[in-house]
Parts: structure tokens; sequence; C-alpha cells
């Protein structure tokens, strides 16, 4: 399973999402959770983020899904954004040292 999430978030609220993702970097490698292929981008306007995300299986996706600084993330996105989170599932074409 691969998606693809980009949203835009008001200026005032950048670092504190950045903050936010950055946690969910932490906890991602503290428990280093097999199956998980996790990038979040930041795009030259300063203000949209990218995240891509790539799990090999079922289990792998909730593990990510049930992480508390994800949930914590994801518990106050729509706040933070000028612009909601929009998702969509996408396949491979090619990658080099990234998925």
């Amino acid at each position: 399973m691969n998606t693809v999430v980009r949203y835009k978030v008001w200026p005032a609220r950048v670092a504190e999402n950045e903050d936010l993702v950055r946690a969910v970097y932490r906890q991602l490698h503290e428990l280093k959770p097999a199956g998980v292929h996790y990038a979040t981008f930041k795009l030259k306007d300063g203000v949209t983020f990218q995240h891509v995300a790539s799990f090999e299986s079922e289990e792998a996706h909730t593990i990510f899904r049930n992480l508390p600084a994800f949930k914590d993330f994801t518990a106050g996105v729509k706040d933070r954004c000028e612009e909601v989170p929009q998702a969509v599932e996408a396949s491979v074409v090619g990658s080099f040292g990234f998925l």
C-alpha cells in the first residue's frame, strides 16, 4: 500500500507542524517498525507538505497509524491547514534507494 498526502498549513503554524512531524520520526527511529517506509517533504513555498508512505503489510500500516506521535499529528491537522490533507493511493513506477 502506497499513499501520497499533500496539504498546506497556515504560515503561522509551519513550525508547529514540523515539530509534530519530527515527533513521528523520533518514534519511528526508536521503534524501527518492519515494513514501514515514510518520508515527508516541505515544498519550496514553505507551507505545503507532502508525505509519502509505503507499507509492506496491513500490520505495518496499523502499527504506524497507532503511533502516539502520529495520533498527535493527525488530531489537529485540519486546524493547522489552509488546505486540508488530500490523500491518494499511488503505485510505484520506479524507485532508487527510496522504497
